[in-house]
């Protein structure tokens, strides 16, 4: 395996990161993670955009180009002769001295792109659904930590996680400071009810995938809402999924113990996966 960084291909075993680097001491950094399908980044402009958006705010001058670091993934793929693969792509803000502030850290950026396989959930939980529970961490307040921003710093999520592994589950929904469905530790999250696709639209990550959804739900007449959902609209609705890059969608059949629709997945989702799967084929970058 050969990771990019900085313009280079290193091999695995060498690809080393400074101790004193502000992403590995303070999570101070951005990230993405892509999908290739049969040599075809899916949707690899609005990752890479969505990585961009978030270096902004942190104040990360990234030293590459848009369509620099497009090309910087598509040759760490050939580089490693992957069709199907996983993209990693790491931005930290640099080397800098122990203390927080960024304007310590010397030279550029540093620029990691890491190209593997990844299987999120098992086979037989995208056929038969899934269990999911609410956990006690809540979401970080978008004016402390704004969700919206895909950085290093996931202990929000990790926590998150930990609580949902501890209670034997593999995900788990999180709430915002208001008590409201803000999304899932690495999904978002979708139900559907009387012909009506709803989603959070505040306190979560605006996901590459879900917008693929909410752009197909469009495309098939069905109604959209995005608002406010609290955990009594997932107990009782129809259907229930959740969408990301890794997980790309899988079927929710329980929540808190509480069968969703009959158990099984429903039409809805099946559908949705059904034309997520084609779009893969088509919407992205060509290597």
């Amino acid at each position: 395996m050969k990771i990019y960084m900085n313009g280079k291909f290193i091999e695995k075993a060498d690809a080393k990161v400074s101790v004193f680097d502000h992403g590995f001491l303070y999570g101070d950094g951005a990230f993405e993670g892509i999908r290739s399908y049969d040599g075809l980044v899916f949707r690899l402009k609005e990752h890479i955009d969505r990585l961009y958006e978030t270096a902004h705010t942190l104040m990360i001058d990234i030293p590459l180009t848009r369509e620099q670091m497009i090309q910087a993934v598509v040759d760490t793929l050939k580089e490693n002769g992957l069709r199907d693969a996983y993209i990693r792509l790491v931005i930290t803000r640099g080397e800098g001295d122990l203390g927080l502030d960024p304007r310590k850290c010397i030279g550029k950026p540093l620029i990691v792109i890491i190209t593997d396989k990844i299987t999120l959930y098992s086979k037989d939980l995208y056929e038969n659904g899934m269990a999911i529970i609410t956990v006690p961490t809540v979401r970080n307040h978008p004016e402390a930590l704004n969700p919206q921003l895909k950085s290093l710093n996931y202990l929000n999520n990790i926590l998150a996680k930990i609580e949902a592994s501890n209670s034997g589950f593999s995900e788990a929904i999180m709430l915002d400071g208001s008590g409201y469905v803000a999304e899932c530790t690495g999904d978002n999250i979708f139900i559907v009810k009387n012909g009506t696709l709803s989603t959070p639209s505040h306190g979560r990550l605006k996901g590459i995938t879900r917008d693929v959804v909410l752009e197909l739900a469009s495309q098939c007449g069905l109604n959209v809402f995005e608002g406010q959902i609290t955990r009594h609209e997932i107990y009782n609705c129809e259907e229930c999924f959740l969408t990301g890059t890794a997980a790309e969608i899988i079927p929710v059949v329980k929540v808190d113990g509480r069968v969703i629709g009959s158990g099984k997945p429903g039409d809805m989702t099946k559908k949705m996966l059904a034309l997520f799967k084609e779009a893969t084929r088509t919407d992205g970058v060509r290597y």
